[in-house]
């Protein structure tokens, strides 16, 4: 058996909670093919995917959901002539193009596990994430942004002896273009099951490069179905994406699977800037979408001045990052439209304040979860079950939430606890209603505004630079993103003069993405420490933050 052929290692739900689930009707024993393959049969000829950035010749192009079913079947047969076979992964790293979602349900189909890289990723974390799944097959625009991701997929293919194929939406250069590998239909042997794996997604990690969640069809479909029936999503809705389509976030809350899910209509914003989304919103018709918090004050401001009619938007999501209650407060009245906080992650539990909920459970918690069924505990640093109202670490699991990442045993035993709880790493307390209200991470990560920065990958990085002795970064408060990066670097004794700039260059070339790319960098001669010796990052951040306050007056 080759290595592309092995089970992948994930960590499968106890017996007796899959029956549960099951007897709950949480699990409705659906896969993504068949889901695709029932809405198409139901219902041909209504719009699935609406691609205003698509069409080389500038016109806007409009998928029913027969023509993306069949596409699908044509995709997944092209992908079978390749030998790409079940339980083969693919890193998959589209911007918002309709070939996205042909791409995903043709590997939905024939059980290949699509592995969601970002379009900000560049040749440090590609080369990690074809690397460490063993990825037979990589997935690229030919340019995006002005970066020319094919140059990026020689490199990774040279250096990543699994990786046999390189597809490419336009001009495919020296690989492949996805436009030649369709082909005729044919039945697909060994079709996957429900409750095996459907895809692999990207943790915010805490340490190092993101760990690998994978997600069932079961679980991950009921989260859809469960977001729609809180979010008001059906047939007659109008969803837009605007933020890069593999986020867990407007993928599944309830995202455009939700979306296809209930029959509707999802609309692709290739930008997520008021002069793409509000256009769109307008001629589309557009009922829902979602953003992280600094696109919605971006979004409150402009809607002021703007020209556009947006009174279809119905509801918009926000999550992703914390939206502060001043900031909440404005959507309503900017955008005629309710909001919906979501809180929620990768790995599982989501949250959710109700449509029906008073205004200041709206503006003050970020919801209460999905399910019946999703146990919430909130306790101290010895695990201990803390009070109604009390601050503490956030421990979850459920029927969409993992009991553990792939391929991580290590990481496994510090995220899990032995009855299989999930520690989110979020340090929240939970109102009388079960609302939760975020108060903060306990883990050493930086949410710059939804993109989450591991401060320990930055750290190693900065570390490569020959003139570096030590590093550490560190959040720092921003009124915009919520969070930046201030990296503290001291110098190797000798080592002569280095300015900041050379060492966001340093980072940069190092092929990270550029959200990664510190937005500070501070030099000093020695870390503050612990009394155990350990750097004192909360002594890094507290100083930091004060500079940046003292600078304001």
């Amino acid at each position: 058996m080759s290595p592309q052929q092995h089970t992948p290692d994930a960590v499968g739900y106890p017996a007796e909670f899959a029956e549960r689930y099951r007897e709950a009707g949480y699990w409705r024993g659906e896969t993504f093919g068949r889901m695709l393959r029932e809405r198409a049969l139901d219902h041909p000829d209504r719009i699935a995917i609406v691609d205003p950035a698509g069409d080389p010749a500038g016109g806007i192009r409009r998928w029913t959901y027969g023509e993306l079913d069949d596409r699908a079947d044509r995709m997944a047969a092209g992908f079978l002539a390749k030998g790409i076979r079940k339980g083969d992964r693919v890193v998959l790293q589209l911007p918002n193009v309709a070939e996205f979602f042909e791409v995903v349900f043709a590997l939905f189909r024939i059980g290949a596990l699509p592995v969601f890289a970002l379009p900000a990723h560049r040749e440090s974390e590609i080369r990690h994430f074809c690397a460490f799944t063993e990825a037979v097959a990589y997935v690229i625009p030919d340019t995006e942004a002005g970066f020319d991701h094919r140059e990026l997929a020689s490199k990774v293919k040279a250096n990543v002896d699994t990786l046999r194929h390189v597809f490419v939406v336009g001009e495919p250069g020296e690989h492949t273009a996805l436009r030649d590998v369709p082909c005729d239909p044919v039945a697909v042997p060994d079709a996957p099951r429900p409750d095996e794996l459907a895809f692999l997604q990207l943790s915010g990690g805490s340490t190092g490069v993101p760990k690998l969640i994978p997600r069932t069809h079961d679980d991950y479909i009921y989260s859809l179905w469960g977001s729609n029936e809180i979010c008001g999503v059906d047939e007659h809705s109008v969803y837009l994406c605007a933020l890069p389509a593999a986020h867990n976030f407007p993928l599944s809350s309830p995202g455009t699977l939700g979306a296809l899910y209930a029959g509707a209509r999802v609309v692709l914003a290739p930008r997520p800037s008021p002069d793409v989304a509000f256009p769109l919103i307008e001629s589309e018709g557009v009922t829902i979408t979602g953003l992280v918090p600094p696109l919605a004050l971006v979004w409150t401001e402009a809607a002021a001045t703007t020209g556009h009619d947006l009174s279809s938007l119905q509801v918009l999501l926000v999550g992703g990052a914390k939206f502060s209650e001043e900031a909440a407060r404005r959507v309503a009245p900017a955008l005629g439209c309710t909001l919906q906080q979501v809180f929620g992650m990768a790995e599982g539990l989501v949250n959710y304040t109700r449509l029906d909920d008073p205004e200041e459970v709206i503006v003050t918690t970020q919801g209460r979860p999905i399910s019946p069924d999703d146990e919430v505990r909130v306790v101290d640093d010895e695990d201990n079950d803390l009070p109604t109202g009390a601050t503490g670490h956030l421990l979850t699991r459920g029927p969409y939430t993992i009991r553990g990442y792939w391929r991580a045993p290590e990481h496994n035993a510090a995220s899990f606890t032995a009855d299989g709880f999930y520690r989110t790493g979020d340090i929240v307390r939970r109102t009388e209603t079960g609302h939760l209200v975020v108060e903060g991470r306990a883990k050493d990560q930086i949410n710059r505004g939804g993109e989450k920065v591991a401060a320990e990958e930055i750290e190693n990085h900065i570390l490569a630079h020959p003139a570096v002795h030590d590093a550490a970064v560190v959040s720092m408060p921003d009124d915009y993103l919520g969070e930046r990066t201030c990296a503290y670097v001291v110098l190797r004794a000798g080592a002569g003069p280095v300015k900041s700039l050379a060492i966001k260059k340093f980072v940069r070339e190092r092929g990270l993405a550029a959200y990664k790319v510190p937005d500070r960098v501070e030099f000093v001669e020695e870390f503050p420490q612990t009394g155990i010796g350990k750097v004192s990052k909360k002594d890094l951040r507290a100083a930091i933050a004060a500079r940046l306050t003292a600078a304001q007056h």
